[in-house]
């Protein structure tokens, strides 16, 4: 492993790049070579200056050897260069949206996405956990638009979530970098695609971009707390069925409208021990069959807990997926991400089904998520 020290390259590196039109030279001496024989075949062998059928199929079969060769060669050479190429997509799209561990702070973790165009890994969706010393905290979004065109946002939103989902002691001050960070990069958009404006023209379809975005932040204890923009609630699996998380109104999707001056968060009750929480972007709801029939998530989400009475993520993950692809025969219109999270803490107490004193939890789940307005720090 070569190893750099103080921003300075160790020598191999030049060698390597003084080798690249070494190997380019190598890649096109085979086809080069093959074609000079060829025309020095049938300048100068006797056999091509005649015009018997025998000499004709000689040559015919002669130029036809050389004409697959090239083809073949440059095949393989197209084929080196489209392997490098996906390597070098995969890695990016990693990075953007990388994996998540199958276990964070005693919750198990599933999640995967399915991009609408063809052959990228990532697209219009994102979403992203990580535990911090506020708990653990979630983010799922879905960008205007879909594929390879709305990396860019992606990028802006995640990257501003991973540094304040550490830095900002409440969920508002998470959502408001956020804002500010799909601002700027509209901005610097628009500044690229039209320098002669020198901003974020109202008219111009850059002003026209927003963003769905969904922020819980899971506690120890279980309590779940929530700041939705316009993206659908998750779902709750548990033995006794599935329910939405909360059916409290969200705000404005980020982007069009300013965030109001108070963000209250949902209080969302707790996710007990051998519950999970299914997350989605709205592309699976919204993915329709030959007749134009909506994907039922919701009905598949009930026969996936009755098989399952303690859901396990990937396997959820899985059976929605093999639903929602036979669905829609095949890949569906719309980006689509799924995330589930399961709780696989230890209760604090032998009542594990207690939820906030009441020890079957049917007090809490009776009455519908509250709203509060959000503290400087709720902690």
């Amino acid at each position: 492993m070569i190893r750099i020290k103080a921003g300075v390259p160790r020598r191999p590196r030049p060698r390597t790049r003084a080798r690249r039109p070494l190997r380019r030279a190598l890649a096109l001496g085979l086809p080069t070579v093959w074609g000079a024989m060829a025309i020095t075949y049938k300048l100068t062998c006797p056999l091509a200056q005649q015009n018997s059928l025998g000499a004709r199929i000689v040559t015919s079969a002669v130029f036809f050897a050389v004409g697959t060769g090239l083809i073949v060669q440059v095949r393989r050479s197209l084929l080196r260069e489209l392997r490098q190429i996906r390597r070098i997509a995969g890695a990016a799209q990693n990075a953007l949206l990388r994996p998540l561990p199958p276990r964070l702070d005693g919750l198990n973790i599933a999640a995967a996405q399915l991009s609408a165009e063809r052959g990228a890994v990532v697209g219009g969706d994102l979403y992203e956990v990580i535990a911090t010393e506020h708990g653990v905290r979630v983010v799922m979004g879905d960008v205007r638009g879909h594929g390879i065109a709305a990396i860019g946002t992606v990028a802006a939103v995640l990257g501003s979530f991973r540094e304040a989902a550490h830095d900002e002691p409440d969920l508002a001050g998470v959502l408001r970098r956020l804002d500010r960070a799909l601002a700027r990069h509209l901005r610097e958009r628009a500044r690229a695609e039209h320098p002669a404006s020198g901003g974020l023209d109202p008219d111009s379809p850059v002003a026209e971009e927003f963003v769905t975005v969904l922020l819980l932040e899971i506690g120890r204890d279980g309590e779940v707390r929530g700041l939705n923009c316009g993206h659908p609630w998750p779902y709750r699996l548990s033995g006794t069925g599935v329910e939405p998380l909360a059916r409290a109104d969200p705000l404005p999707p980020l982007g069009p409208f300013p965030l109001p001056a108070a963000l209250p968060f949902v209080c969302c009750g707790q996710l007990l021990p051998g519950e999970a929480l299914f997350m989605y972007t709205d592309g699976a709801e919204d993915a329709r069959d030959r007749r134009g029939r909506f994907f039922p998530l919701r009905d598949v989400l009930a026969e996936v807990a009755a098989q399952q009475p303690l859901p396990v993520p990937q396997s959820v993950l899985g059976l929605v997926f093999t639903e929602l692809l036979r669905h829609a025969g095949g890949t569906p219109a719309d980006d689509v991400a799924l995330l589930v999270l399961s709780n696989d803490r230890k209760p604090a107490h032998p009542y594990s089904g207690a939820r906030g004193g009441d020890i079957s939890g049917s007090a809490a789940r009776a009455h519908p998520a509250t709203t509060h307005p959000q503290p400087t720090n709720h902690r």
